[in-house]
Order: structure tokens, then C-alpha cells, then sequence
């Protein structure tokens, strides 16, 4: 029978390996750990050269899950990530069938990397999997493995040759985490870490069946009634043209959280429950997962952006 402690123990050491490998950034190491226990999926934001792709790879080694990695261009096609029927001849009779190739979606830890460089089309050949940890193609619906994680990366929107994620693709992720710069001391560490002639080999740590144990202990972490109508009252705050709608997100937002960020709060907040090796949630790990959980889910309109107000700007006074 597995506890609160156990996890915690299995939590930290996983913590402890990673950092042998990958230097700060520390809430974007839990943040992707709230992910993982909470079965989500994460967007990864930030300039290049923050390391991202490497935190990815590291973590997918430690977890012993399957991996793969897409990298979006432009000219990516959905039955490039997907899959599709080809047609293959029986070398005894002649006969010709069509058989389905596997795209790189059907693993356990997808890093689709710099997801926001293809156009939209393409993007959405997610959604299904994302929703529903499923495939439909050519008339068949195709059950991924579990666990299933995406954790893709993005450049800022204002890089040149981007393409801004829909909407309904944005709400699928549980977490959007934007990655910072290194502090200057965290800096010199990482280059020395990167630069030396050995580097420390990562061996798996956890398996997927333990994963699922964690991912299901998650679930029983108790929210309180009053916990879940302190998140579902600041999703609610967020929706103009509604009446519990805080006056400025009436004035500055086009478009509000929906029902899903409300789940998101919630079971993101049992999960850094869990990480903190507590029973139950509190109100405090809902409002340190507010910008996380909601700053992909609210969007400004023009008159906030012409003013310089920005989505973490308007959270924070939430």
C-alpha cells in the first residue's frame, strides 16, 4: 500500500537526479511534476537556449517511459505526426493491403518542440490525443500508451515566423510554463555542468505501472468544498460578460477561462499536495497555480494590449 511519504521519497530523489543533469529553474522542475502526478499535459515557454529540450529528454529517461520527438516546421503535415495506411504487397501471393504505420504521437512522453513554428491544421492533429488519449484515423480509433504526457515547447509569439496557438488546443494543456533566464551564478554551474569531458549517465528511476499508481493516489487527495468554489470563483472572475466577472477583466479580456481551468486548479492543486506531502489541498496551492493554470486560458483584447496590460499583470491583481 503506497502513502503520502513513499511518494514524497520517490518525488524527491527524482528531484535530486535531475538536478545532477539540470542545473535552477526549480518551480518549472515542480510545475512539470505537478504535470506528470496530475495526468496533464504542459506548455513550455520560453526563449531559445533555456534548455527546455533537455529537461524534456532528462525527464522521460528518468521515468523509463517511451520517447519521441517532433520538431514543427512549417511544411509538417498532420499524417506526419499521426501516422498512416500505406500499401504493402505479400511476397507469397501478390496480394496487396494496406497497413497502418505508427506516427511518432503513439509513445509515452511526446516532446512536440517548438510546436508554435507549424501552422494551426497541424497543431490540432493533437487534440484528440490530447483530449482523450486516442487516435481516429482512416475510420479506426487508436488508444495511445499510458502514461501519455505532452510536453511541448514554444517561442515567445512575437518571434518572427510563429503561429499562436488555437484556443481549444491552448485549454487541452493543464500548465503553461514559462522558462527564465539563469541567474548568473546558476549560469557559470550549468555551463561548467555542460562543458566538462564526463557527463553523469541518467538511468530510469520509476516505472510506467508506478507512475499510474501515483496519477491514481493524486486523484484521492481531498479537495474541500471550500477550496473548489475558491477556484471555480476565480475562473468565473475572468469571464467578461457574465455576472461575476471582476470589472477589469469586463474592460480588458475578449475571452475567459472556461470549466475546464476550474478542473485544472483543482487537480493541479492536489497534486502539489501531494508534492508537499500533504492530505489535502489548501487555498494557497490554488493561488500559486493561478498564472500556470490560467494565462494560456485568458485572452486579452485590443484595447489591453494597446495599454501595455497583460494577461500575468491582470491575474495577479485576480
Amino acid at each position: 500500500m503506497q502513502s503520502i511519504e513513499q511518494i514524497g521519497q520517490e518525488l524527491s530523489e527524482l528531484r535530486r537526479r535531475l538536478a545532477t543533469v539540470f542545473v535552477g529553474q526549480g518551480e518549472v522542475v515542480t510545475q512539470l511534476l505537478i504535470t506528470l502526478l496530475a495526468d496533464g499535459h504542459a506548455l513550455l515557454t520560453g526563449v531559445p537556449g533555456l534548455g527546455k529540450t533537455h529537461l524534456v529528454k532528462s525527464l522521460a529517461t528518468l521515468l523509463a517511459l517511451s520517447f519521441r520527438r517532433i520538431q514543427f516546421t512549417p511544411d509538417l503535415m498532420p499524417t506526419d505526426i499521426l501516422g498512416g495506411e500505406i500499401l504493402e504487397q505479400d511476397p507469397e501471393s501478390g496480394r496487396r493491403h494496406f497497413r497502418f504505420q505508427e506516427g511518432p504521437l503513439f509513445t509515452q512522453v511526446l516532446l512536440a518542440d517548438e510546436i508554435n513554428r507549424t501552422p494551426p491544421k497541424t497543431q490540432s492533429a493533437l487534440l484528440e490525443a490530447m483530449g482523450e488519449r486516442q487516435v481516429t484515423t482512416a475510420g479506426q480509433t487508436r488508444a495511445l500508451p499510458k502514461p501519455f504526457l505532452v510536453l511541448a515547447t514554444q517561442n515567445p509569439i512575437e518571434l518572427e515566423g510563429t503561429y499562436p496557438l488555437p484556443e481549444a488546443q491552448l485549454d487541452r494543456f493543464l500548465l503553461n510554463i514559462v522558462m527564465d533566464y539563469l541567474s548568473p551564478e546558476e549560469e557559470a554551474k550549468m555551463v561548467a555542468l555542460t562543458t566538462r569531458p564526463a557527463k553523469e549517465q541518467l538511468t530510469p528511476l520509476l516505472s510506467a505501472e508506478r507512475i499510474l499508481e501515483m496519477q491514481s493516489f493524486c486523484r484521492e487527495v481531498v479537495a474541500p468544498e471550500g477550496v473548489i468554489e475558491h477556484a471555480v470563483q476565480l475562473c468565473a472572475a475572468t469571464r467578461p460578460g457574465t455576472p461575476h466577472c471582476a470589472p477589469r477583466f469586463q474592460q480588458y479580456v475578449k475571452w475567459g477561462a472556461g470549466s475546464r481551468a476550474s478542473q485544472a486548479l483543482v487537480l493541479a492543486g492536489k497534486a502539489r499536495a501531494l508534492l508537499d506531502g500533504r492530505p489535502n489541498v489548501s487555498r494557497e496551492d490554488i493561488d500559486a497555480l493561478v498564472l500556470p493554470v490560467l494565462r494560456h486560458r485568458v485572452i486579452v483584447n485590443f484595447q489591453a494590449q494597446s495599454e501595455g496590460i497583460t494577461v500575468e499583470k491582470l491575474l495577479g491583481e485576480l
